[in-house]
């Protein structure tokens, strides 16, 4: 590859990758992901670095595990001093571009990105922190509970909807801008909402499961203590829900899904339509997934494969068609495209990073036996860290006030059965539990997170008093040099807004 590729990255919120027809389920309708993978690399074992959206994003774009750069939870600020691949990027020569959802919290909503084309769809500040020096209050205005089961189904339009949207439209305008101007390579990253609950999908999506036999979980209630704080806290242990409403709900977010894989071929086509698609790098993946009814649990926070696994899908130049089985995580995608960026000549790190790159996976490498991929949880449903190991076969989970588990994921993928306390397992465990102790310090880690929470607290308690001043991101747009206008010439105006261009047009550079 000697042209430096652009790179597309198109994020879903809260999809888990069992639930697509990429990834093998029987039900869910995801031709575009289906037909990415058929000409790249698909990954089976790729995680979040947290199963929560802003810790999740922000090691993402950090390339950095969420302890080290105090990503805790949706409420915790990202600094502004750390460097994320947009700004290593950007020293490259690379555009750089952010559209729809981040989750950014703080005053800086760029994080390296040049230009941001729409606002968030969450708000960037405060509110949302945990308190575990009282782990059972609920967040103010959290709504993760069991509405969203009970009350899934069809709409003709909702607030993510609206939003999503608008993110898809915007992407493709700046895709064609790019392809009128094709001076630098340019980075591109899509995010979108869904299918994060509520589970309400529009008509044309939900219609496509009429007729379709929804499947319902079959496995059995997780009985670990931290799935049962989770249900807790979502409420699932005071609020019923009928099979109805459960398959209701798995109805919805099937559609949902397939109506976000709707948004792939839309922007696959639209690089395709402007004649950048052979030069496009795309990456498809996920923030984190949803436990959707199994194992008891909805939504996400839990360790379980459901809720930590993500799709991670990559197509484009230098990248072959084919299945990596070794563990990564999206602490991965940094290196990876400062890789594709600059292969041998990175610009100077920032920090030293928690991630590897993947490219040589992608062009279909051996597969690394030591590859690992690492889980960090800090947030609601729990007042201690818990750590993940996933490497090989094995996937370790531990936390101070927890039994340990173990699951050998070859054998047992639904991770039904706990080795830890296994005789046949005691030397594998010892020798996770020993490398737990050594790559994280538990007790100051939740020393460190109960500070953050109570100094974010007081902060917000301040900023909600009084006059009140927003950190949430508010789009550039001026509309007075948009379309038409009368101080433009209409003949440049047509001429550099259509693509392809019309041979010896006039306003072309």
């Amino acid at each position: 590859m000697t042209k430096r590729p652009n790179i597309v990255v198109i994020m879903a919120d809260q999809l888990a990758p069992q639930f697509t027809s990429t990834y093998g389920h029987p039900i869910v309708q995801t031709p575009n992901l289906d037909a990415l993978a058929a000409r790249g690399m698909r990954f089976d074992a790729a995680y979040c670095n947290s199963p929560l959206c802003a810790p999740a994003r922000f090691a993402f774009m950090a390339g950095q595990l969420v302890t080290k750069i105090g990503a805790y939870d949706n409420a915790a600020e990202f600094p502004a001093s750390i460097p994320t691949f947009a700004h290593y990027l950007r020293q490259l020569g690379y555009r750089t571009c952010l559209t729809g959802k981040m989750h950014f919290v703080g005053p800086d909503q760029l994080h390296g990105f040049e230009e941001r084309l729409t606002t968030d769809i969450y708000p960037s500040d405060h509110a949302w922190t945990p308190n575990w020096d009282d782990p059972h209050e609920r967040i103010d205005k959290w709504y993760h509970n069991m509405d969203s089961v009970k009350e899934a189904g069809s709409a003709a339009t909702t607030f993510q909807l609206e939003y999503d949207e608008e993110v898809a439209l915007t992407a493709k305008r700046r895709i064609f801008d790019y392809a009128k101007y094709r001076d630098l390579p340019f980075a591109l990253t899509v995010s979108f909402i869904h299918p994060h609950d509520p589970y309400v999908a529009r008509p044309e999506f939900w219609d496509r499961y009429e007729g379709v036999e929804i499947d319902l979980p079959t496995s059995p209630l997780a009985e670990d203590p931290h799935s049962l704080r989770l249900r807790s806290a979502i409420e699932a242990t005071d609020v019923s829900v009928t099979d109805e409403q459960i398959a209701n709900a798995r109805r919805a977010y099937y559609a949902n899904t397939t109506y976000v894989d709707s948004k792939i071929g839309e922007i696959v086509r639209t690089l395709e339509e402007a004649e950048l698609l052979d030069d496009t790098i795309v990456v498809f993946t996920g923030d984190h997934g949803d436990m959707l009814g199994e194992r008891g649990l909805w939504y996400k926070m839990s360790t379980l494969d459901h809720s930590m696994r993500v799709p991670l899908v990559m197509a484009g130049p230098g990248i072959v068609h084919g299945v990596s089985p070794e563990p990564c995580s999206l602490v991965d995608l940094l290196p990876t495209m400062l890789d594709w960026a600059a292969p041998g000549a990175w610009p100077a790190l920032g920090m030293d990073l928690d991630g590897r790159s993947l490219v040589a996976a992608a062009a279909g490498a051996e597969t690394d036996a030591g590859a690992t991929a690492l889980g960090e949880y800090c947030a609601e449903g729990s007042a201690h860290p818990i750590f993940m190991i996933r490497r090989g076969r094995w996937k370790y989970v531990q936390c101070d006030i927890d039994p340990p588990m173990l699951f050998d994921m070859d054998a047992d993928p639904d991770e039904l059965q706990n080795l830890a306390a296994d005789p046949s397992y005691a030397e594998v465990e010892a020798a996770f539990a020993a490398e737990v102790r050594e790559r994280w310090d538990s007790a100051q880690i939740r020393a460190d997170v109960l500070a953050s929470q109570r100094m974010r607290r007081a902060v917000h308690a301040g900023m909600s008093a009084g006059r009140r001043v927003d950190w949430d991101y508010q789009p550039r747009r001026d509309a007075s040099e948009e379309y038409v206008r009368n101080h433009m010439d209409w003949t440049v105006a047509a001429a550099t807004t259509r693509f392809p261009p019309i041979a010896g047009a006039t306003g072309r550079s």
